[in-house]
């Protein structure tokens, strides 16, 4: 009788370990991070449909940012939306003409979770981005304006390590996004967008790319710590976006710095609760 009791009790206790992992990775679903971050920093555009020279001036930048986990493969994948939108104002070598520029950028990316250790997490997986903006130049009179539109397909990744100094828990992270296959718009070189859209006389504007003719890189480093009740995050982001397409070439090269406040809540109809246990968080 002793013996099956505690056969009992034990696969009682294994049906209650299952029941609560189970609702464990149901709830994880709703628990959300996300951040806010404005910063500003060094722009340098280039632009050879518009001008054979540089631009270089100052830069501002927003970044919203979401990730939460997700059920696939039994919950250990992360789903992460970042928005940035930026606007720059440069300037020519000879500072004789200025140039204005604004992206919106898009981005969704699926990270499956390594835990190395309880410090240390490393994260990886596929990425979605989308990529709209224009650069204006004041000088060119028949065409003035560059459009910007791409996206596609890449691979993303992710390092989060936790630590603390002086009892303050602190949250460093790394982050690459690199894109490999997409699609991109450009005027073929010496077309107008007149004869384009207006004359319908467009060829080759929509284009394959990959690493050969887009080689682009966004990474972004950050570091979370508390104040009070408040999580704070400083970050860097170094963006990297080149394309050599109709034999004409372009980049923009942005360094920002950033500063903003994290929130972890969890989403409940409609509702919001502060509350995030470390072994649901994403990240």
């Amino acid at each position: 009788m002793k013996v099956a009791r505690g056969i009992c009790w034990i696969i009682s206790l294994l049906l209650c370990k299952i029941l609560c992992a189970q609702t464990d990775s149901l709830h994880a679903t709703h628990y959300v991070m996300r951040s806010t971050l404005v910063g500003a920093g060094f722009n340098n555009t280039f632009e050879s449909y518009l001008s054979p020279l540089e631009y270089k001036g100052a830069e501002m930048r927003f970044i919203h940012e979401s990730m939460r986990m997700t059920r696939l493969m039994s919950g250990k994948v992360s789903g992460q939306n970042l928005l940035h939108v930026n606007a720059s104002y440069t300037d020519n070598i000879s500072q004789t003409n200025h140039a204005y520029g604004g992206m919106l950028s898009w981005s969704y990316a699926l990270h499956y979770q390594f835990s190395v250790s309880e410090r240390l997490k490393l994260m990886i997986g596929p990425m979605l981005d989308v990529n709209l903006g224009v650069v204006y130049n004041r000088r060119n009179s028949n065409n003035p304006a560059q459009a910007k539109a791409y996206g596609g397909l890449g691979a993303s990744g992710m390092l989060i390590y936790k630590f603390h100094i002086a009892q303050c828990p602190l949250t460093v992270r790394y982050q690459a996004d690199l894109p490999l296959l997409g699609v991109m718009f450009s005027p073929e070189y010496g077309e107008s967008y007149y004869e384009i859209f207006s004359l319908k006389n467009g060829g080759k504007n929509v284009l394959f790319t990959s690493l050969y003719n887009r080689p682009s890189l966004r990474q972004l480093l950050t570091l979370d710590f508390p104040i009070r009740r408040t999580i704070m995050r400083i970050g860097y982001l170094c963006d990297i976006q080149q394309a050599h397409v109709n034999k004409l070439k372009s980049h923009i090269y942005s360094h920002d710095f950033m500063i903003g406040f994290v929130r972890n809540i969890y989403l409940f109809r409609g509702k919001k609760q502060i509350s995030m246990p470390s072994k649901v968080t994403p990240f």
